[in-house]
Parts: C-alpha cells; sequence; structure tokens
C-alpha cells in the first residue's frame, strides 16, 4: 500500500483587520477630554472670571464714589463708564492667564510623555495641534464671552446708582465686548504656539508673559517707527478697540485704526498656530 501526500486544503487567509482612519471630529473630542481631565482648567477659569469682573466691579464702585466731584461735563458724557466695564487691570490678567493655560495644554503632554502615546496614535501631528487650537480656541472664546458680559453687566449696574451706566448700544460699547471676548483665545493660541516650540513650562510661560506685556512697553509712541511697532501688539490692539476715539487723522502715528487693530488680533494667533504645525512637523516628539 502506497502512501500518498495529501495535501491540506487550502483556506482563505483572513485579511488583517485595519482600524478605521482617524477623523478629526475625534481628535476634537480627545482633546477636549485632556483639557477637561487637567484638574486645574475649572478652578483657573472660575478665578480668571472672578478677577475680571471684580475688577469692573472695583473700578465701578470708586467712580461711584467720586461721581459728584467729577466736572459737570464727565458726569454728562459718562466718559468712565466703558472704562470700569473694560478694566486694563483685569484684562492684562486675563491676558497672562489665558497664555499660561494655552501653553500647559501642549507643555503638560511634553513634560509627562503623553505626547509619545498621542503621537503614536495619530502619526499627523499637524492635525493633533491644529486640533488642540480649534479646542482651546473654542473654551476660551466661550469663557471670554462669559466675563465680559459680566464684567459689563456689574459695571453698568453700580454705574446706573448714578445714571452714569450706559448701554451696549452706546457707542463703542459692542466693540469693546467683541474685543474683550476674543482677546482670550487670540492669547491663549499664542501661548499654545510658543508651547510646541519652546516645550518646557517655566519657559513657555515667562516667555509668553514678556511677548505679550512687556514688549509693548519698550515701544512708545513718541516716534513713527516706535508706535508702528507698538500697534503690532495685542496689548494696544486690545486697548485701541475698547476706548471710544474719534477717526484717526491722516499722519497721526499715535493711534492705530480700528481696522488695524482687528488685523492684530487675527494675525498674531495666526501665525503662532502655523509655525506650531510647521515646527512640530520637522521635529522629533
Amino acid at each position: 500500500m502506497s502512501a500518498h501526500a495529501v495535501r491540506p486544503r487550502d483556506r482563505a487567509v483572513p485579511a488583517a483587520r485595519t482600524l478605521p482612519p482617524v477623523r478629526f471630529r475625534d481628535l476634537l473630542a480627545a482633546e477636549w477630554i485632556k483639557m477637561r481631565s487637567l484638574r486645574s482648567t475649572f478652578w483657573s477659569f472660575a478665578f480668571v472670571t472672578l478677577f475680571v469682573i471684580g475688577s469692573a466691579a472695583l473700578a465701578a464702585i470708586g467712580d461711584y464714589r467720586n461721581f459728584p466731584h467729577y466736572s459737570a461735563q464727565m458726569q454728562r458724557e459718562h466718559g468712565f463708564a466703558l472704562s470700569d466695564a473694560f478694566p486694563s487691570a483685569g484684562y492684562l490678567g486675563l491676558m497672562l492667564f489665558a497664555a499660561s493655560m494655552g501653553a500647559i495644554v501642549i507643555v503638560s503632554e511634553y513634560g509627562s510623555g503623553l505626547i509619545r502615546t498621542t503621537t503614536a496614535a495619530v502619526p499627523a501631528r499637524g492635525s493633533v495641534v491644529l486640533a488642540k487650537a480649534v479646542v482651546v480656541a473654542a473654551v476660551w472664546t466661550v469663557v471670554g464671552a462669559a466675563l465680559a458680559a459680566g464684567a459689563f453687566v456689574v459695571s453698568q449696574a453700580i454705574l446706573d446708582g448714578r445714571h452714569a451706566g450706559v448701554p451696549i448700544t452706546h457707542p463703542g460699547a459692542l466693540r469693546g465686548l467683541v474685543a474683550c471676548t476674543l482677546l482670550g483665545p487670540v492669547c491663549a493660541l499664542i501661548g499654545l504656539g510658543l508651547g510646541v516650540l519652546i516645550r518646557h513650562s517655566a519657559t513657555t510661560i515667562v516667555t509668553g508673559a514678556f511677548t505679550i506685556l512687556m514688549l509693548p512697553t519698550f515701544f512708545s509712541q513718541g516716534r513713527r517707527w516706535s508706535a508702528d511697532v507698538n500697534h503690532l501688539m495685542v496689548y494696544p490692539a486690545w486697548w485701541r478697540l475698547t476706548i471710544v476715539l474719534g477717526p484717526v487723522a491722516p499722519g497721526d502715528f499715535q493711534f492705530a485704526s480700528v481696522a488695524e487693530s482687528w488685523i492684530v488680533y487675527a494675525a498674531w494667533p495666526a501665525v503662532a498656530i502655523v509655525v506650531a504645525v510647521l515646527a512640530v512637523r520637522r521635529r522629533d516628539v
């Protein structure tokens, strides 16, 4: 009896399972979970909101008490009402908080090593940075709107006791509210961009504070070239958008135009994120 080789029946080899590609909305959801899971997020937002609204309330209380001593023209024009609604001290603090928290979104991952897991799951590093930018901008826009509206309502309610409050339809009020609302996301995106480039918490926060708060003080408005550089900074742009001025005369270099200030608002975060995306694509984790 001869042995016959038996060929095993050919079997179809199942194709390896491939995971579906990561969608951008999945990245948005993941980044939102990361931001929400940070214990400092809620308390930081609560603190900065109370800080800005409290600054507006204190400014309004001061004008409420001093109102009888103001000139008849000041009492009639209520020029201080919008200054109280958009207090410089409060929004300087907001700029620092926003830039720092925007940086923490990315530098916390570099510090903990979580960025390696993120890039292993999503090799498209530029998409990760863009997702972070979208979430940061959306969250800070909501927070900015809440604190800007709160500061305006509280300050004007206090001044109404002297019949010195102004409505939202007052010239410059709505523009100032929008500028205050967008100041948070502008500074947070700048902080995020710096965080991608620097990758170190303390250094990024110090650099952000210097860039946003201190750098404008190096350029006065006494000379044209210096004033032009000053007008390119975020804080001077915010200041211009929240004050009420008449039309800027041609050749007057001491004040930027409203349109130029809005361009500065848009240019800083756009450049920061574009540079961050380009850098993260060319550097190792």
